[in-house]
């Protein structure tokens, strides 16, 4: 499908990439991995001819042609958004137009006429031709890509030019999409999908025809669509045919073999350069000195990836909060008419990791702005007892003041005491030597990303607040920001359509759906498969045991399985969360109880054995009958204590 001969690009002097032979078959869906600047959107540019290489040759196979979706920058308009999709298939709107202007020629032609069997036969190509292509389903095929990108069927009419920047990338991806290239380039295409449009891309490019060649940060999405990566280093490409996960650890056994090598390489040439320093000026070796010079010139050095960059932080210790941490009581937010959020009830827990999921548009981001003191006309927000929260907004990146340093960004928010370490914080962020005064207006979205991040790490705080915290950083950042929330002692609650990082942190999945909340005690596995309607044998401990009732825009669920939610189901379940919940906090409130009470015992337990321990205890026999008899009730009293704990501990509701 595509050959890359002996190719090289040379990028403001310093070669980019230097002599690559690389070959690309049809059919295969190829991951492009490799740092920042190592030239991956540059590498698909030139695929797409759309930028120019120096040297070497670029083959097709015939007839095959290549397109790019960049990260962002396109723009449409003057169309509506049916038109536009539509205007990707001009192949077989042409060929349905010559359909039409032939049959009315057909329709007047006489059938003795010398033309007519040549115009049948040419209908009769055109028409194989429009039906093996899916021209008589290009409409519904057009139709299923908006739906699966997000776009409801009310907005096929809106004008194109009414659509903000992220759905303005989703036109452009439908428009590839329908125009199937031989060869799909798309660089970072998750960056403004939610999770629904990433399953549906992710289905929809695992049966593509065709070779697919991206960039992505999403993990996940990589291992599911890719079955070969290509790491972009050192000016050259490196295959490796697996997922990205299994690439991960062939490259470190690749890289540790290297290192070997190149130690026992280094001791070689160290040896060589030796004997050349020693017996250079000696007449008697000066065959064994040249000797040694065309072996040393003949060795081809080993070169190392550079170590990776990456983020080591942990968020600072806070103090401990409450058991409660946050509770919202048939809370209201309505934009006008819009009840985004219509009567819910929230209770947040200390240690709880939240993933709050669903649609664009649902009301996650409304609901974080909640969490986090926003307004609202209804209800009841209650902080619980000494809650610290900090929140890190999905544009936090856009606060930032443009015209200061990144350094100076920092200062501005930090108190006395953490001045002196926050040039480490900026090191650990990967802001070093000068990089600290580079003006905020010219980081790069990563770069902003990033120093947002370190401004939560200014003041302790034991509730997070973090809408799409991993937007626009790379796959080793967000894995280095995994860790540290996984580390974090306090509560977060968070919104990201990143899958491998919502399944890495979440323990309680809440989705945001018509304005009502529905949550799922367990990971996002388990959140999967209760959507997808699993037994519900296999949910966690303590996981809910009413399942909601899938409805329409439902993640995972067909046209088959659409179920409307009525507002019965809806307050049914709603009253059964708080059965729930009300039963929690009475198990909870007989645990602390069980605990105070279990303390005592065993304090006088060992008051009474201390007494007993002393020999004169037992010069009176009523007094030492009696003190058998104390000891063996409390024993036993202890004993059932720890037995009711016990219970309480696993969940059993039966011991209150």
């Amino acid at each position: 499908m595509l050959h890359l001969q002996h190719l090289s690009k040379d990028f403001a002097g310093k070669p980019l990439f230097t002599d690559i032979s690389w070959h690309l078959k049809k059919g295969e869906r190829v991951g492009l991995v490799g740092e920042n600047g190592a030239g991956k959107s540059t590498l698909m540019r030139i695929i797409a001819g759309e930028a120019e290489y120096s040297d070497g040759a670029l083959q097709f196979a015939k007839g095959a042609i290549a397109r790019y979706l960049p990260q962002d920058g396109i723009v449409t308009r003057g169309r509506t958004l049916f038109a536009e999709a539509m205007s990707a298939l001009e192949e077989l709107q042409g060929i349905e137009q010559e359909l039409d202007a032939l049959t009315r020629r057909l329709e007047t032609l006489p059938h003795d006429d010398p033309a007519h069997d040549d115009l049948l036969a040419r209908f009769g190509h055109l028409q194989d031709e429009f039906r093996l292509k899916g021209g008589y389903s290009m409409e519904a095929e057009v139709g299923n890509v908006l739906r699966g990108l997000g776009f409801l069927p009310a907005d096929w009419e809106r004008e194109c030019g009414e659509f903000s920047g992220g759905w303005q990338m989703r036109i452009a991806l439908a428009r590839l999409l329908l125009q199937k290239p031989n060869v799909l380039l798309l660089d970072e295409p998750t960056n403004h999908l939610d999770i629904e449009a990433r399953n549906w891309l992710e289905d929809y490019l695992k049966s593509y025809p065709f070779s697919v060649i991206l960039v992505s940060h999403d993990r996940f999405f990589l291992d599911q669509v890719c079955h070969r990566i290509v790491e972009v280093w050192n000016h050259t490409l490196t295959d490796y045919h697996c997922s990205y996960s299994e690439y991960l650890v062939r490259r470190e056994e690749r890289v540790a073999a290297l290192r070997d090598a190149k130690r026992r390489q280094d001791e070689e040439i160290q040896k060589l350069e030796d004997f050349i320093s020693r017996f250079r000026y000696k007449a008697d070796k000066a065959s064994l000195v040249q000797s040694r010079i065309k072996q040393l010139e003949k060795i081809e050095r080993i070169s190392l990836p550079p170590e990776r960059k990456r983020i080591k932080f942990r968020f600072p210790t806070p103090p401990k909060s409450g058991r409660v941490v946050m509770e919202l009581k048939k809370l209201t937010r309505a934009y006008g008419e819009n009840r985004v959020l219509d009567g819910i009830d929230l209770v947040i827990e200390q240690g709880e990791r939240v993933a709050l999921v669903g649609h664009n548009g649902a009301g996650k981001s409304t609901l974080m702005r909640v969490l986090a003191g926003g307004d609202f006309q209804e209800g009841e927000r209650v902080v619980g007892h000494n809650v610290i929260l900090d929140y890190f907004a999905q544009d936090q990146a856009q606060e930032l003041d443009g015209g200061r340093s990144a350094y100076e960004e920092l200062l501005a928010d930090a108190p006395y005491d953490m001045v002196p370490a926050l040039r480490d914080i900026l090191g650990a962020f990967l802001f070093s030597g000068d990089d600290i005064h580079k003006k905020v207006a010219v980081l790069s979205g990563g770069e902003r990303n990033r120093l947002a991040l370190a401004k939560m790490l200014l003041r302790p705080a034991n509730l997070l607040l973090m809408d799409e915290p991993t937007n626009h950083l790379d796959l080793f950042s967000k894995d280095v920001l995994l860790d540290a929330l996984r580390a974090f002692p306090g509560t977060v609650v968070f919104v990201s359509h990143d899958r491998h990082f919502i399944d890495g942190l979440a323990t309680r999945v809440v989705e945001v759906e018509g304005g009502q909340l529905t949550s799922y005690h367990g990971d996002y596995e388990y959140y999967l498969a209760k959507k997808a309607g699993t037994d519900a044998s296999t949910q966690p401990p303590g996981a809910d045991t009413a399942l909601r009732v899938p409805s329409p825009s439902d993640p995972l669920f067909g046209s088959e399985s659409q179920v409307p939610v009525s507002k019965e189901d809806r307050l049914r379940l709603r009253e059964e969360e708080k059965l729930r919940q009300k039963e929690e906090r009475r198990q909870q409130k007989r645990l602390a109880e069980v605990e105070a009470e279990l303390e005592a015992a065993e304090k006088e337990l060992a008051e009474l054995e201390a007494r007993m321990a002393d020999p004169a205890f037992f010069a009176d026999p009523e007094r030492a009958r009696r003190g058998g008899e104390e000891h063996a009730a409390a024993t036993a009293r202890v004993a059932l204590l720890y037995a009711e704990w016990e219970r309480l501990q696993e969940g059993d509701s039966s011991a209150v």
